[in-house]
Parts: C-alpha cells; structure tokens; sequence
C-alpha cells in the first residue's frame, strides 16, 4: 500500500489542495462579511431572505474547510469583525447599496465560488476534499439558480445582446 491509498482523512494535502482550501476560506471569510452588509441594505423581502439563507451555509462551509485544514496543521486567514445589524432606514440614501446591484454582486460571487469548488475538485487527489467541494459546488448551483429566479423575476437581469434567428 502507498502512502495515497486507504482513508484519505490519513492522506498528506499537497500544497495546491493546501493553498485552495486556504484560499477560498479567506473568500468566504470575505463574503460572508460582505453579505452581513448585504442584510442590513436589502430592501426587498426575497433577496433578503436569500442573503441570510446564503449566509448560513457560507458559515457551513467555512467551518467544514476550517476543520480540514487544521486536522492537517494550516494556519488559518483572518477572519473580518462580524458586522453589525443596521435597520434599512437607518442607511442614508446615498450610502445604501441598492437591490439590483447586491443581486449582480451575489450573482458573481456564486459563479466565483462555482469556478473556485470545481478548480479545487480538479486539482485534488484526495477523495474527501474533491467530494467535500463537490458538494459545496452543488450548494452554490443551487443558489445560482435560485438567484436568477429572483432577478429575473424583480426585473433585474442585466442580460447580453440576445441572439435571435440570424437574418435570411
């Protein structure tokens, strides 16, 4: 037997799996700072709910990540201050980060995180990181398509020229 064979919980992390995982907790970390932001500004019922049930399993995530990498000895990234609740009213209007522009900004963290999860599925040679990644992809399919419902139906997509039938 090698030393890559048997419960891959006993397998050595390469350095590329290493630096993924750190990586994209530094990420989550990030966004999920962000997205307590988000809370305090969405105005609408819908997205709002969606930002906190995002949230929560950015919170899943991170805490599956953060166990991986300190059963294999990595030194965390930083975490940001959690921030603080803030009642919508409260924001000035000129300072408060409209709807649609928290959905554009959701909509490209989730294909971030979705490119991010299937770069780390590839690169891993161990089989309980590329499932663990496997599944917090899935996690964030999910939410892109719930996403693209919302937007699409408040009217906010920001679509591409659309390709019709070509002329005859």
């Amino acid at each position: 037997m090698g030393i890559l064979s048997g419960n891959p919980k006993d397998e050595p992390m390469h350095y590329g799996e290493v630096y993924g995982l750190w990586a994209f907790l530094l990420i989550l970390k990030g966004l999920y700072s962000m997205y307590q932001i988000y809370v305090n500004h969405a105005g609408d019922t819908d997205l709002r709910k969606f930002v906190e049930d995002i949230l929560k399993s950015i919170h899943e995530h991170s805490e599956q990540v953060t166990e991986v990498l300190k059963e294999n000895g990595v030194g965390l990234p930083p975490s940001p201050p959690d921030q603080p609740k803030v009642a919508l009213e409260s924001i000035p209007a000129g300072a408060r980060i409209i709807d649609p522009q928290i959905a554009a900004n959701l909509t490209a963290d989730v294909a971030g995180c979705l490119v991010a999860c299937s770069q780390i599925m590839g690169s891993s040679i161990r089989e309980d990181i590329a499932v663990m990644f496997g599944k917090v992809h899935i996690s964030f399919a999910q939410y892109g398509i719930r996403l693209l419902r919302i937007v699409k139906a408040k009217g906010w997509l920001v679509a591409p020229p659309l390709h019709r039938n070509p002329p005859r």
